[in-house]
């Protein structure tokens, strides 16, 4: 395996049996040259990316960036693929690396970092954020630099997306999105608003979160009874025609289609809440 390209005195381009790939290690381009060889013990990383512009964008940032921020990144991804147990795709390296040193240049120069999604992000993802703020721990450590929770947020979704390996980062910042506006009908039709650090508030995250999941439509056991739904159509008839209403609402602005199913669990759990917080039936 030899040197082709160095880009920093962690990472260089290497000819791996006629394949070019990149190699990122502590110190591994250290008196090192082009056509050299490289030491694999020092190989903590090698990466194959078929997309040549993805793949040129990953060598121009690991020539840009400072390494102590590309070091950073790479603990945050290497501690998530740890706690997860899984291994992440190679853009994560390109997704995560990019947004924390833009995140990181941004509060350098005083720019306030706001999360709207973050109290979603951290009852939806609770995973994924806490890597979030061990990452939060390690940018401390090694950058001098405390940010704020909202950035938290914003890296316990770099890591979803990559745990989830499926579509691009919007999927998973649409769902909060959607969850939050869902709520805000919610609290319309209870008439109040909803201590978002109540422990009601998190169950019904909780609650909306597995209803937009495991009831989606064609997926096995997906459908409830018949007679069930037609008992809580029955039971709840204004209440099941306010949430019909949030279900179209969300339909028009995320082009998601709810099932019959999911609108009768969401008016079961909504008159749940509505019962708890004293309201009559």
């Amino acid at each position: 395996m030899k040197i082709k390209k160095i880009l920093n005195n962690n990472a260089v381009v290497v000819d791996d049996h006629g394949q070019e790939k990149i190699a990122m290690g502590g110190g591994i381009s250290f008196e090192k040259g082009k056509n050299d060889i490289v030491d694999t013990q020092r190989i903590e990383k090698l990466f194959v990316l078929e997309d040549q512009e993805r793949y040129g964008y990953l060598q121009e940032m690991l020539q840009k960036l400072p390494e102590e921020e590309i070091a950073v990144s790479e603990r945050i991804i290497s501690y998530a693929e740890q706690e997860l147990q899984v291994s992440f795709n190679e853009h994560i390296h390109i997704a995560l690396t990019d947004h924390l040193s833009f995140a990181l240049e941004r509060l350098r120069n005083g720019m306030i970092i706001h999360n709207t999604l973050l109290e979603e992000i951290r009852l939806l993802y609770p995973a994924e954020f806490e890597i979030g703020l061990h990452a939060k721990q390690l940018i401390t450590q090694h950058l001098q630099i405390d940010i704020p929770e909202d950035e938290v947020g914003y890296i316990a979704m770099h890591i979803h997306t990559a745990r989830m390996n499926a579509g691009a980062q919007e999927t998973a910042t649409s769902m909060a999105a959607m969850i939050k506006d869902m709520v805000k009908d919610i609290e319309y039709m209870l008439h109040q608003p909803l201590d978002h650090k109540s422990a009601d508030y998190e169950r019904l995250i909780s609650q909306l979160k597995s209803i937009l999941q495991e009831y989606e439509k064609d997926q096995p056991g997906s459908e409830l009874n018949r007679e069930l739904i037609q008992i809580a159509v029955e039971k709840y008839k204004t209440l099941y025609e306010q949430v019909e209403e949030m279900a179209e609402n969300m339909e028009d602005e995320y082009d998601y289609t709810f099932t019959e199913s999911q609108c009768v669990l969401m008016t079961i759990e909504v008159n749940r809440l509505r019962e708890r917080l004293g309201h009559s039936s």
